[in-house]
């Protein structure tokens, strides 16, 4: 009996500390960037295609920041649902000046079947201003979990097939760094004033 109280008290002391450990690591403070975005460190330069079929590289953003979101034009719900969502920042970022006015960045993982024009007529169904990108594999599959997120071909019956993807956005700054991430469920309020915060302190 003695010896299963010193191993119980044992098992107390090493999660105690596992919990003293867990309580006073520190970690990055999301505050600082505002309600919606928590800070990431993934990403780097990058080369897509868009919309009009050339390149679209991390210089093409403009020096301004980017909401980016996977999805592709055949999702049936995450995708239209969350484009709805984000037009409603993208009307409020237009009060801002235009040189550093956020913009969203709609990037297929469905290559296949998105060509840059039909992907640009899909996203500016649900705003005039959104941005489209693409690209082949590997390159594609490279840029996604450079920024941490992820993707995968779902087959169905009959030969078809649907796109699982990562539906949270990734928030690039005006280098076309990663600066953070917006989880859902989304608050477009949030999400515009958070992006107005990063673009008004861009240098």
């Amino acid at each position: 009996m003695r010896t299963l109280r010193i191993v119980v008290w044992a098992l107390v002391l090493v999660a105690g500390a596992i919990l003293a450990i867990f309580l006073l690591t520190p970690r990055p403070d999301s505050s600082s960037q505002g309600n919606a975005i928590e800070l990431a460190g993934f990403g780097g330069p990058f080369t897509l295609v868009g919309a009009d079929g050339k390149a679209f590289s991390s210089s093409r953003l403009n020096g301004r920041p980017h909401a980016l979101f996977f999805g592709f034009t055949h999702c049936p719900d995450v995708c239209p649902t969350t484009l709805s969502q984000l037009a409603q920042a993208q009307d409020a970022w237009r009060a801002l000046p235009e040189a550093t006015r956020p913009q969203l960045l709609f990037v297929s993982v469905d290559p296949a079947r998105d060509t840059p024009g039909a992907l640009a007529k899909y996203a500016r169904h649900f705003h005039a201003d959104t941005r489209v990108a693409t690209a082949a594999e590997p390159e594609l599959h490279a840029f996604v979990q450079a920024l941490g997120m992820v993707y995968m071909k779902v087959p169905q019956p009959g030969g078809d097939y649907m796109m699982d993807h990562s539906a949270t956005l990734v928030v690039l700054d005006p280098q076309g760094r990663q600066a953070g991430l917006v989880r859902p469920p989304f608050d477009p309020e949030a999400i515009a004033a958070d992006l107005a915060k990063l673009a008004k302190a861009a240098p």
